[in-house]
């Protein structure tokens, strides 16, 4: 829908910089459906009801059209509104992408640094501070337990669980129809295998931890 393209291309347009280039693209393509419709500026604006200077200012990317004028025009080139974005919603695709990218980056290396935390801590803390130790260990374990339910969050909402998934995600590629299909019927035993090896590795650190601190 062309509503939903535009409203995420308004969140995207905090930014600055994007903002510009997002118009520009906008601007260049206006400019060439207008060249392609032997049209001048002044006798385009009379056929969009805005001024001679709105086009000026769409088609040198000083701002942006609003729906009612992005579907006005696409009824005078004669294409969709997706056609007549076509390179910004390619450059929000790929913004999207790497925002998400970043995002999911963050939240796997809070969990990684927690989830070791929670692994070497509780030895020590129950031998030096005793019950206060402990205590310290269960908040710490509460707040690696929440990060570790929202990155599973986003692995659902982004649609990646197994590791071939989780890395073709993060280099910014996509697994083909019968990729994805071998990668999710993975997906049950490899959570098997990863909580078997998160065990085992709590495990021995546990132990190292308690030989060390005797």
């Amino acid at each position: 829908m062309p509503e939903q393209a535009l409203f995420k291309l308004s969140v995207l347009c905090d930014n600055t910089s994007v903002e510009r280039s997002i118009a520009m693209e906008v601007g260049e393509q206006i400019k060439k459906y207008r060249g392609e419709l032997k049209l001048s500026q002044e006798a385009f604006a009379e056929k969009v009801y805005v001024s001679r200077q709105t086009i000026s200012n769409w088609e040198t990317g000083k701002n942006y059209p609003d729906i009612n004028s992005l579907l006005r025009m696409s009824e005078i080139f004669g294409v969709s509104v997706d056609v007549l974005l076509k390179g910004d919603v390619e450059e929000m695709k790929k913004i999207i992408n790497e925002a998400d990218i970043d995002d999911f980056q963050k939240w796997s290396r809070i969990f990684t640094v927690l989830f070791f935390m929670t692994l070497i801590t509780p030895v020590p803390l129950a031998r030096f501070l005793k019950w206060a130790g402990l205590g310290i260990w269960a908040i710490l374990a509460a707040v690696t337990m929440c990060v570790a339910l929202t990155v599973e969050k986003k692995k659902s909402v982004l649609n990646i669980q197994t590791y071939r998934e989780i890395t073709a995600f993060l280099e910014g590629k996509t697994l083909d129809e019968i990729e994805t299909v071998r990668e999710e019927a993975k997906r049950p035993y490899q959570k098997i295998l990863l909580m078997l090896a998160f065990a085992v590795i709590a495990l021995v650190v546990s132990i190292l931890m308690a030989f060390l601190l005797k």
